[in-house]
């Protein structure tokens, strides 16, 4: 089974990254989660550490591009398949970096993918 990793999550249930792991979980898609703070969402747990993480087929991104950059190289060290740039993430620095280390980029909404089956 394919696996995504929520980069930005929060336990706020007014973010998206929440109702993206909500929605990720009743998708049955295997979800992990990453952000500041720890918590539980969906029986989700967020780490705050990328090291955490391994075999992750798509990260989805809530971040904004200039708290992005420090990740840069560890989400390139994932090895994803694909990164999915949500509305507000968008970051054209990031998407080269990506596409160098033959990463595809897709920017777009994991919650309009999720919801047209497109996911």
């Amino acid at each position: 089974m394919q696996k995504t990793l929520v980069v930005g999550a929060s336990t706020n249930p007014g973010r998206y990254s929440n109702t993206a792991i909500r929605r990720l979980v009743d998708n049955n898609i295997e979800t992990t989660a990453f952000g500041i703070r720890g918590g539980t969402v969906s029986g989700v747990q967020i780490k705050d550490n990328l090291i955490d993480f391994q075999n992750i087929d798509t990260v989805t991104l809530y971040l904004n591009p200039k708290n992005q950059k420090e990740y840069y190289q560890q989400i390139v060290d994932l090895n994803p398949r694909r990164v999915i740039f949500n509305p507000g993430t968008e970051n054209p620095e990031f998407y080269e970096i990506l596409e160098n280390a033959g990463i595809e980029v897709e920017v777009a909404c994991t919650l309009v993918l999720l919801a047209t089956g497109q996911y």
